[in-house]
């Protein structure tokens, strides 16, 4: 029954919600696939942006800031039933070694409205970086910068850091978060080579 409800809450706020989102946002949207991200950010690549701050946020999905995600839906929906609906999905509970715990982060991964939620609460990310003017390509919590130095994508790394944990309270996972160039990197499944001075993708094999 819970499914049910969760994934009504969903079809009613999807549309809605889109109107909201960003051109550069890929996952779990309708009409969009990673294949599409993985274009856009070509185009950036072979604009001259190729040097890529290649973002990895810690556990994103279990560290979502409920209390910000619910001012995050009340700006747009102002619709109390559908939020206080939002807020029991949310803190729905898991199961934790056998015993029931209400969640108190996170976006109830596994729910059905999970990915929308996440998307939600990125939004806010992607409209920082288009306010910067910053060429970008989000899929759910992964997300690459496109710039055209080593020291712009070094800025931006350590910008773009501070501002996801002030304001969203993000925590970017400083081991695995690096500027590099296209070839060494992967993304949604692809690397990246240059012929004839042309970045193009590869299917990456593990």
């Amino acid at each position: 029954k819970d499914r049910w409800i969760e994934q009504a809450v969903c079809q009613v706020l999807t549309p809605i919600f889109e109107k909201e989102f960003s051109e550069n946002s890929y996952g779990f949207r309708p009409g969009r696939k990673a294949e599409q991200a993985v274009i856009k950010a070509l185009e950036f690549m072979n604009d001259g942006y190729d040097w890529i701050v290649d973002l990895d946020l810690s556990k994103f999905f279990d560290n979502v800031n409920q209390d910000i995600l619910m001012i995050l839906v009340h700006k747009v929906i102002k619709d109390p039933d559908t939020e206080s609906l939002v807020r029991r999905i949310l803190q729905g509970g898991v199961l934790v070694e056998g015993t029931y715990e209400e969640t108190k982060i996170g976006t109830a991964q596994g729910s059905p409205i999970s990915p929308l939620l996440a998307n939600i609460y990125l939004n806010e990310f992607d409209k920082e970086l288009m306010s910067r003017g910053l060429r970008f390509v989000r899929y759910a919590d992964d997300c690459i910068i496109c710039v055209k130095s080593e020291a712009a994508a070094n800025r931006v790394m350590s910008s773009v850091t501070k501002w996801l944990t002030e304001h969203l309270r993000v925590e970017v996972n400083a081991t695995k978060t690096k500027v590099a160039r296209p070839k060494e990197i992967k993304y949604l499944g692809f690397s990246f080579y240059q012929k004839n001075g042309e970045w193009k993708p590869k299917p990456h094999i593990k």
